[in-house]
This record gives C-alpha cells, sequence and structure tokens, in this order.
C-alpha cells in the first residue's frame, strides 16, 4: 500500500505504541502529498498529479539521511480541480472541502504530538488553498508549523531541458508532465494519442498573464479545446528521468532544512 513510499516511511505502517514511544515528536517532520484526479489531454491519465508528487516524495524519502525523521501519510488523491470539470473524469473537491480535510487532517497529526506538517502540493490549482489552511492552522496553534510547498518550487533541471515557451505557458499536459510520466508510468502514457496545444489570445501589449503577477482567472476550456497546455509530442524517458532525479534531489535538501527550523519568534519590546 505504500507505492513509491519507503515501507519504513510509510505513517500508515506505524502503531500507536511507535508514535507513543517517539522522542522528540515536535521534531519529527509528517508530509502530507497532495495531487489531483483530473483530465490531463488525451494522452495521459488522470492521475498525473498525485503520481509526480507521490513519486517524487518516495524517491526524497529513500536518499534522505536515515537519522532525519520524516514520515509520509497516504496520498490526499483529490483536490480542487474545478478549472478542468468541463472534461469528463476529473473528480474535484470544493475549496471549503479542502480546507476543512486539510483542517481535519492537522488536528489528528497535532493531537498525536507532531508539531511539523508539509502539505506538498503537485497541483496547480489549488497552492492557495494551501497557504490560507497553513496560516490558520498557525494561528489555531502557534507551535504547528505548516509548510504549504509546491512540488516543483525546489531547484530543478527543467530550465535545461524545456523551451522557453514550454517553461513559460507549458502548464499542464506539456513537456515536463508527460517526460515524468513516461518515466513513472509509462504503460498510461499514449504518445500516440499527444497532441500540442497553447493557449491562444493571451493578452498582447499588457501587464496580463496567465499566471504571472497581475493574472486573469480562467478555467482550462477557456485556453485549450484538447486539455492540454504545452506541447507534449516532444516528451522523452531521458528528460523524465532527469527531472524526477532532480526534483527529488531538491526536496532532500527542503525536507532536511523542514527539520532543522526553528518558528521564528520575536523578541518582547
Amino acid at each position: 500500500m505504500h507505492g513509491p513510499i519507503p515501507p519504513h516511511r510509510y505513517f500508515p505502517y506505524l502503531t500507536w505504541t511507535d508514535i507513543e514511544a517517539m522522542s522528540d515528536r515536535e521534531n519529527v517532520v509528517i508530509v502530507q502529498p497532495m495531487g489531483a484526479i483530473e483530465q490531463h489531454g488525451p494522452h495521459l491519465p488522470l492521475v498525473v498529479d498525485s503520481a509526480i508528487c507521490t513519486t517524487v516524495l518516495g524517491q526524497a524519502l529513500t536518499q534522505l539521511d536515515a537519522a532525519i525523521p520524516v514520515y509520509s501519510l497516504p496520498p490526499l488523491y483529490y483536490g480542487k480541480s474545478n478549472e478542468h470539470w468541463h472534461f469528463p473524469g476529473t473528480v474535484t473537491l470544493s475549496a471549503e472541502t479542502l480546507l476543512r480535510v486539510i483542517h481535519d487532517v492537522a488536528e489528528s497529526i497535532y493531537r498525536a504530538g507532531f508539531r511539523k506538517l508539509v502539505l506538498l502540493n503537485a497541483h496547480g490549482g489549488q497552492p492557495q488553498v494551501l497557504e490560507i489552511a497553513a496560516r490558520d492552522l498557525h494561528l489555531a496553534h502557534a507551535d504547528l508549523m505548516v509548510f504549504p510547498l509546491f512540488v516543483w518550487a525546489v531547484p530543478n533541471c527543467a530550465g535545461d531541458l524545456l523551451t522557453a515557451k514550454e517553461m513559460e505557458l507549458g502548464i499542464h499536459a506539456g513537456d515536463a508532465e508527460t517526460s515524468l510520466m513516461l518515466s513513472i508510468l509509462p504503460d498510461q502514457v499514449r504518445m500516440d494519442r499527444a497532441e500540442a496545444e497553447f493557449p491562444q489570445n493571451l493578452p498582447t501589449d499588457s501587464w496580463l498573464t496567465m499566471e504571472g503577477a497581475l493574472p486573469f482567472a480562467w478555467v482550462t476550456r477557456d485556453l485549450s479545446a484538447s486539455g492540454v497546455l504545452g506541447d507534449p509530442t516532444v516528451a522523452t524517458l531521458e528528460k523524465g528521468d532527469r527531472l524526477l532525479g532532480s526534483l527529488a534531489s531538491g526536496w532532500v535538501t527542503a525536507l532536511t532544512d523542514i527539520y532543522r527550523f526553528c518558528q521564528p519568534q520575536a523578541k518582547s519590546i
């Protein structure tokens, strides 16, 4: 049941007595992998974001120093995916439901004595929800450290492998995600169905952008008939292997930093 997560790092395999016996529980890092079940064009399965998040985390945990206590919760496969719901197969939670799920998971972890929770997300449609949840949880429990993090945010080699156009506009089911899936779940990738599609009629001579500093609201149907935003036709296994390795390496460093992290405290005046 642990999938790509090393079994000795898989939280559900612990017993309650294992947890009770843990020393320094407040510095043990608990990770909640988060993805989505949503359309990724005609060539990729619905599970892309969940598969990428869990596999990157699993590889990072395999490489992590054994002395650093980090455990993974089961993946949260469903996310806030309503930007894709015009495409059959997408399963979405509302923002309110996702907030409640995160809240209840975090409260359970807190009650067990843990004080460091990573919300490790691979779905681009929900970082803002995670950020709201993290702030509210820290306000509710001043000693609870919550990290709302995006799996792609660590330094990685994407810039060396993808075109400038792909880096800017290839945000869904394009070269990067397709290459990664060729590395992770090659039997589920249908390259014969891959087609390139980039968003059309974006604002020109304007500060407004799809996902920049001054974004506008959109749903996928506004930008793509196929559900693809990018060029998956140029994806390769070699690129996927390199992306996976660089992301995993980045998360080894990030998880180590989280283990060492201490919540800042302002001095009293």
